[in-house]
């Protein structure tokens, strides 16, 4: 494989976990997976887990005095602090888990809110047989909304029960391959991105919606 190396020799940066809070969870094992792959690569894999992340439900009168939880304040610095980040997602009831969107919204509480302008990769693992990416296309949507460039590519991993080896390693060669070829565009995708930047544009929630104070957020 190709390392990906920036130009000043400084090694991609990416943010990886698993939006489970089960010990064993299916999405845990693929993001451990991503990150070794990440490192194979060349890159540098910050792995976390999603209970850094996990915040009370949102409710704007704790706003008070500026007030973010604390799992909101680390996925900020870890967003900020990385080149990209990727979350694998389990499914529930044909949706992404409550507990991740209920940070997202938290972390977009921040001005400016983080999200903007940053590449991200969206992996799922199922025991069922679409692999759980039914999650992964509502999980673009607030993403995409807040300025995230979504990589297009999201690889749902099927009957992911069975999937894995004893190593840890995807069992069927072929998808094992598809995994690493995926991650290694996204992360060459990401490099060119940070050090070949296109033209800037402002982040505005509703772009065609009439202003007005209350609605209007623009950065």
């Amino acid at each position: 494989m190709t390392e990906i190396i920036t130009q000043q020799n400084e090694p991609l940066k990416i943010l990886v976990f698993s939006a489970s809070l089960r010990k064993d969870s299916l999405n845990t094992q693929l993001a451990k997976l991503a990150a070794k792959v990440i490192e194979k690569n060349g890159g540098i894999a910050d792995y976390a887990t999603m209970s850094e992340f996990d915040c009370p439900s949102l409710n704007q009168d704790l706003e008070i005095n500026n007030f973010h939880p604390d799992g909101a304040k680390e996925f900020r610095k870890r967003i900020l602090a990385n080149d990209a980040f990727i979350i694998s997602s389990p499914e529930y009831n044909g949706s992404m888990p409550g507990l991740l969107k209920n940070t997202i919204d938290w972390v977009s509480r921040f001005r400016p809110q983080p999200f903007n302008e940053h590449h991200a990769l969206l992996l799922s693992a199922s025991p069922s047989m679409a692999g759980g990416n039914k999650a992964l296309w509502s999980l673009r949507m607030p993403l995409e909304h807040l300025g995230t460039r979504v990589y297009p590519n999201m690889f749902s991993l099927a009957m992911a029960h069975k999937a894995f080896t004893p190593e840890s390693n995807i069992g069927d060669e072929t998808l094992q391959q598809r995994f690493e070829t995926n991650l290694v565009a996204f992360m060459n995708l990401v490099e060119a991105a940070k050090h070949y930047p296109c033209i800037k544009k402002a982040w505005v929630e509703f772009l065609g919606e009439k202003t007005d104070a209350v609605t209007d957020r623009v950065e």
